[in-house]
């Protein structure tokens, strides 16, 4: 029994190769969606961010690797069983998402649509933070955060209400709706804030629908959401 157990949960710790697609594709990622709309590789703003994002995932990973190894894997593609709804949804909210770089680029560091004051960007980057660590809070105590919606029964899926999730039903959506108001505002733009609201908009959307989605087929979950109420904002949702 025990040795089934160790062999599922190292079936589940990162494969090495993603590691190596990750430390490629960032720079990729920030060089394509930032610098590039930018038009200016010095883009001080830019840089800075770039710099901060870095650290956070750094010592996330680090954090993640020691208390909860496995959400690497769970969070690594979508997975087989995934709702049809949730990949429509996926299909709008991945690119509403990634917009958040590019229109805060064109922006902030091309065309200068806006002067956003320091004190602003310093709420970004508060923002930005509290959104990043309640998300790895809500990652280390739940090893079912998978990147879509379904049911887990293939990794013995069941309720979690510890943690984030002892307050709020979804906490991971509420701290990616300040992370994104965060990003925006860290990279000096107010422009960006369209696509941030465009995908936290599409977030509570997802949030009905999973929550409609756990009460009927996950064993547990509607007792849970007698215990704790609010699906997403405290004392409001």
């Amino acid at each position: 029994m025990n040795s089934d157990k160790d062999a599922t949960q190292a079936s589940e710790r990162i494969d090495p190769r993603r590691l190596l697609q990750l430390a490629i594709g960032l720079p990729a990622f920030f060089a394509l969606f930032l610098f590039l709309p930018a038009g200016n590789w010095a883009w001080e703003r830019g840089w800075r961010f770039v710099l901060a994002f870095t650290a956070t995932m750094a010592l996330a990973a680090v954090v993640l690797m020691v208390v909860n190894p496995e959400i690497y894997a769970a969070r690594s593609h979508i997975h087989k069983g995934t709702k049809r709804w949730d990949r429509i949804l996926l299909a709008f909210f991945f690119p509403a998402m990634i917009a958040i770089f590019p229109v805060a680029a064109l922006d902030d560091g091309r065309f200068h649509w806006f002067a956003v004051p320091w004190s602003v960007v310093g709420l970004g980057y508060f923002l930005f933070l509290t959104g990043f660590a309640v998300t790895v809070w809500a990652q280390a105590v739940n090893q079912f955060f998978e990147p879509s919606v379904r049911i887990q029964t293939d990794r013995g899926h069941k309720v979690i209400d510890t943690g984030p999730y002892a307050v709020v039903r979804h906490p991971g959506y509420l701290a990616a709706m300040i992370l994104f108001a965060g990003i925006a505002l860290s990279l000096g733009s107010l422009w960006a804030l369209i696509p941030a609201a465009i995908s936290s908009g599409l977030l509570v959307l997802r949030t009905r629908w999973e929550d409609q989605t756990l009460q009927a087929e996950l064993p547990g979950y509607k007792e849970y959401a007698q215990r704790v109420r609010f699906k997403l904002i405290p004392f409001v949702w």
